[in-house]
């Protein structure tokens, strides 16, 4: 049993997973109360699968890019619990979750975003490849306008947009392909999925040096 937490925005999520299917998902809108609200939420979902922390076989956690206090918050929950009860800990970068959601389209490129704060987005490039969309760029922060302007070759465009980015994107009808918001909206079951895929491969990490990544405008979380 995995347990997946993304606390990368306002976008809470949570979701249990056994390799077969999503027991429990649950996602909602926090207006910065991630301190309060996230433990219980935790625990309530684990009550009414009838399980306990000790129940569980993995984590897994988004690392962001996202608001510093959210992913310090989620991150640290999810080390505790791993710490407290000797279990692997799986860190995704949130924009491969939003990518994971996608149809898989080879006549398209990929633009994952979220908001980064001040009128910017956290920008992740993905291209189809083996049946999947795999990053190909570094993680990038920029105004939906320079993402306009970027945007070169039909590219299919999710996540957090507000209603006038939107309106802005949808005017490079010749290139942009808006995801529809369902497919917007971060799942933390894709979340579990990708964090299940890589325990089953021996491929965790160390919750002690695992670390949140933050993005700043105009500079490139490095490799």
């Amino acid at each position: 049993m995995l347990l997946a937490i993304d606390t990368s925005t306002r976008r809470v999520g949570l979701a249990l997973y056994d390799g077969e299917q999503v027991l429990a998902e649950q996602v909602w809108s926090s207006q910065d109360f991630h301190t309060v609200e996230l433990g219980p939420a935790v625990r309530d979902m684990l009550a009414r699968q009838g399980l306990k922390p000790a129940s569980l076989s993995a984590l897994g956690v988004a690392l962001g890019p996202g608001s510093f206090t959210g992913l310090r918050i989620g991150l640290a929950l999810a080390k505790g619990i791993a710490l407290a009860n000797h279990l692997p800990l799986v860190g995704i970068p949130t924009l491969d979750i939003l990518a994971a959601a996608q149809p898989v389209d080879e006549s398209l490129e990929l633009a994952a975003v979220l908001s980064a704060g001040r009128g910017r987005l956290a920008v992740g490039w993905y291209r189809a490849q083996d049946g999947a969309w795999q990053s190909y760029a570094p993680l990038e922060a920029m105004t939906a306008l320079e993402l306009n302007q970027r945007i070169r070759v039909p590219t299919l465009v999710c996540g957090e947009l507000n209603a006038a980015e939107q309106r802005l994107l949808r005017r490079r009808r010749r290139y942009v392909v808006l995801a529809s918001p369902a497919r917007s909206l971060r799942r933390p079951s894709f979340l579990a999925e990708l964090a299940w895929k890589r325990w089953q491969a021996g491929d965790v990490d160390d919750p002690a040096t695992l670390a949140p990544q933050y993005l700043h405008y105009n500079d490139p979380i490095p490799d």
